[in-house]
C-alpha cells in the first residue's frame, strides 16, 4: 500500500513523524477520535504547549507513505499560509471544471419527493467516480451509455397516481419483468434523478412479490428513502429490514447519505457503528470519510489515513484524486506532487481526470509551464486519435488564456461534435472572452441535437452571467422555459448569479426565494453562498442574516465559511456583533486565525488605544 516505505528514506520519515506529533496535531481545534466515534477537544491532549495523540502509532512502525506525505506537507504550511487561504474554508477555484473532471464526487444531493430535473449537480457526478450505490440489482457500467428499456418508458410515461396500475397492465400484458429489465429501469430512473418513482417501482415490486430481495435490494430502498425522506426515516427503515440482510453494504449506503448531507456527527457515528457490527472497514467507507473532511474539516483527514493503515485498507484511484485536490487546494502543490508520486510507485495509473486535475492546479498556482506539459500528456501522440481527451483540454487551454489553443483543440471536434464537448467548448470560449464564439457552439448544439436538456442551457447562462450580459440571458432563460425542460437547483444557481452579477442583487435573492419554496428540491449551498458574499460585500447584516438563517432552515448549517461572511458583513457595516462567539459555540464552530480576527474587528466591548485614553 504504501511505496514510500521503499522510496524513502528512515531517516526522513523519523522526522516526518515528529513533525506530525508536534505540528500537524498543534493545527487541529478539534481533533476526532474516530477509533471511539467521538469528537475530543484538542486541549485533552495539550501538555507544554506540545499537542500529543492520545493512542501514538509509532512503537517503531513508521506511519504509511500517503499519511506521511499528507502529515508532512500540511506541517509545512503551518505559518505559511496567507489569511485568505484561511478564508478558503470551503472554498472552490473559479476554474471550470472538466466535463469528464466533474466526476470527482461520491454522493448525490438530497432530493425532494418527485421527478428530478435532469439536471446533474456536483454531488450527483461523485455518485459515477466511486461506484457509490451500485445500482439495486447489479453494479453500473461507468463510462458506457445505458440504453433505454421499454419498461422503464411505461413508468416514466404515467403519472405518480397511475404508475402502479401501469406496471400492473405491463405484467397483464405478459411482458418481460425479469431482473435484468428491473435492473435496467432502475438505472435510467437513477439517471434521470427520477428517485421518487424509482423508490414508488421498488415499493410496487416489493408489495407484489414479483422479486425476492437481496441485502443490495434493501440498500437501494435505502438510498431511496435517506435522499427523499432524511436520514431519520432512513434510519426506521433499517429496523424493518430482516436481521439477515443488514450487511456491510446497508451501512455504507447510511453512510454515502450522511456525507452527503454533510452531517459530521452522523457520518462519524455509522463509520463507528460499521466497526462494532464486526464489518470490515472499507476502501469506500475510508473514502466516504476523506470525502467529508475534504469539506468541512480537512485537518481529520490524517486521522483517516492513519485508521486505513491500521485496518490495511489500500487506497483505491478515487482516494488518491481525493488527496490531489485537497492538496492542490490548500495551494500545497510539491505535497500534491507527492501523493501522485506515492500513487504510480504503487502502480496506480493518473487517468484523464487526475491529469486534469492536475493541470487545473498547477494553473491556480501560477506554475503554466507544468500546466502545459500535463496538458501536452493528455493530449498524447496524436490528439485527432485521443478524441476522448478534447473536452477536457478545452477549458483547462481557456485557463491559460491560450484562444489558439482552444481554437485548435474545438477544430478537431467541430465537424461532429459530442454534446459534452461542446459544453466544454461553450465553457472555454466564455473564458476566454469569446462570446460569439461560445454562441455559435450553442446554436450549433441546437441544430445537431433534437432536444437539450436544461444542463446546457445553464452552460450558456453562465456565459452571459459571466459577462454580466444580462438581456441576453433574459432572452436565453425564456428559451429554456419554453423548452419544457424541468429546471432544478443548478438553473437557480445561474439565474441567480446572472441578476447579482448585473447589480440586480435583490431579484437575485427573490428568484432563490422562490426556488427554496417549492419544498421539493433545495437549491445548492454555493447559491446561498454566492448571495452571502454580495450581502456581505455591501454591510448589509439585515439581508445577510436572512439568508444565513434559510441556510440554517434548509439543511445547510454548521460552516465555518457561513459565518465568515455573516462576520463580513458585520465588519463592513460597521456593525457591532453581540455573543457571536457564543453564537458560533452553540454550533460547535471553532474559528481559525482568520475567522479570529474577524470576531476581534466586530467585538463590541474591545478596547481600543483611544477608547482607553476617553477612559
Amino acid at each position: 500500500m504504501w511505496a514510500l516505505r521503499q522510496a524513502s528514506n528512515p531517516r526522513r520519515k523519523q522526522s516526518c513523524f515528529i513533525l506530525v506529533s508536534r505540528t500537524f496535531y498543534a493545527m487541529v481545534e478539534a481533533s476526532c477520535n474516530l477509533e471511539n466515534g467521538q469528537s475530543q477537544s484538542s486541549n485533552e491532549h495539550q501538555n507544554n504547549g506540545v499537542f500529543h495523540l492520545r493512542n501514538p502509532i509509532s512503537h517503531g512502525i513508521f506511519q504509511p507513505a500517503v499519511s506521511l506525505v499528507w502529515c508532512r506537507n500540511l506541517s509545512s504550511n503551518v505559518g505559511t499560509k496567507s489569511e485568505k487561504d484561511d478564508d478558503l474554508e470551503d472554498g472552490f477555484s473559479d476554474l471550470e471544471v472538466p466535463p469528464e473532471a466533474e466526476k470527482i464526487k461520491e454522493n448525490l444531493d438530497e432530493e425532494g419527493d418527485l421527478e428530478s430535473d435532469g439536471e446533474s449537480t456536483e454531488e450527483d457526478d461523485e455518485a459515477d467516480e466511486e461506484g457509490d450505490i451500485e445500482s439495486t440489482f447489479g453494479k453500473k457500467e461507468v463510462g458506457r451509455k445505458v440504453r433505454t428499456s421499454p419498461l422503464f418508458n411505461v413508468i416514466m410515461d404515467s403519472t405518480r397516481p397511475s404508475c402502479n396500475s401501469a406496471l400492473d397492465k405491463w405484467v397483464e400484458e405478459g411482458n418481460p419483468l425479469g431482473r435484468s429489465e428491473i435492473s435496467l429501469a432502475l438505472v435510467n430512473l437513477r439517471k434521470r434523478r427520477s428517485f421518487g418513482k424509482a423508490l414508488q417501482f421498488l415499493e410496487w415490486l416489493e408489495v407484489n412479490k414479483h422479486i425476492e430481495l437481496g441485502e443490495r435490494d434493501y440498500a437501494s430502498r435505502l438510498d431511496l428513502i435517506a435522499k427523499l425522506q432524511g436520514l431519520y426515516k432512513a434510519e426506521k427503515y433499517i429496523d424493518k429490514i430482516p436481521q439477515s440482510f443488514r450487511g456491510e453494504f446497508i451501512y455504507r449506503t447510511l453512510l454515502a447519505n450522511c456525507v452527503l448531507l454533510a452531517n459530521v456527527k452522523k457520518s462519524e457515528e455509522v463509520f463507528s457503528k460499521i466497526k462494532d457490527l464486526g464489518f470490515p472497514i472499507t476502501t469506500f467507507a475510508c473514502n466516504q470519510l476523506l470525502l467529508l473532511y475534504k469539506r468541512v474539516d480537512r485537518k481529520k483527514i490524517g486521522e483517516v489515513l492513519k485508521i486505513m493503515e491500521k485496518n490495511d485498507v489500500k487506497p483505491s484511484l478515487f482516494t488518491y484524486k481525493l488527496l490531489v485536490d485537497t492538496k492542490g487546494r490548500m495551494h500545497d502543490i510539491q505535497g500534491m506532487e507527492d501523493i501522485i508520486m506515492t500513487m504510480k510507485a504503487e502502480g496506480v495509473e493518473p487517468d484523464f481526470y487526475l491529469q486534469a486535475l492536475t493541470a487545473k492546479h498547477y494553473i491556480f498556482a501560477g506554475q503554466n509551464e507544468k500546466a502545459e506539459a500535463t496538458l501536452k500528456e493528455i493530449e498524447g501522440d496524436n490528439i485527432n486519435e485521443n478524441r476522448a481527451a478534447c473536452k477536457s483540454l478545452l477549458p483547462l487551454y481557456a485557463a491559460l488564456g491560450k484562444e489558439d489553443e482552444v481554437g485548435r483543440i474545438w477544430k478537431i471536434c467541430e465537424p461532429n461534435p459530442h454534446l459534452e464537448e461542446c459544453s466544454s467548448a461553450i465553457v472555454a470560449w466564455g473564458k476566454v472572452g469569446n462570446v460569439e464564439g461560445a454562441e455559435k457552439v450553442f446554436n450549433q448544439m441546437m441544430k445537431s441535437f433534437k432536444k437539450l436538456s436544461s444542463k446546457y442551457y445553464n452552460v450558456m447562462l453562465k456565459v452571459y452571467a459571466n459577462h454580466k450580459l444580462l438581456s441576453k440571458g433574459k432572452e436565453l432563460a425564456k428559451k429554456l422555459s419554453d423548452s419544457g425542460c424541468k429546471i432544478g437547483p443548478l438553473t437557480w444557481d445561474t439565474l441567480v448569479k446572472l441578476y447579482a452579477e448585473a447589480g440586480e442583487v435583490e431579484k437575485a435573492d427573490s428568484i432563490l426565494q422562490r426556488a427554496s419554496e417549492k419544498g421539493q428540491l433545495k437549491p445548492l449551498y454555493s447559491t446561498y453562498i454566492y448571495l452571502l458574499e454580495k450581502y456581505a460585500d455591501r454591510g448589509d447584516v439585515h439581508n445577510t442574516e436572512k439568508i444565513f438563517h434559510n441556510m440554517r432552515q434548509i439543511g445547510y448549517a454548521g460552516r465555518l465559511r457561513q459565518y465568515q461572511l455573516l462576520l463580513q458583513a458585520y465588519a463592513n457595516g460597521k456593525t457591532p456583533a453581540y455573543g457571536f462567539r457564543d453564537r458560533m459555540k452553540a454550533e460547535n464552530i471553532f474559528p481559525n486565525k482568520a475567522t479570529f480576527t474577524q470576531l476581534q474587528a466586530v467585538d463590541a466591548f474591545r478596547k481600543t488605544e483611544l477608547s482607553e485614553l476617553l477612559g
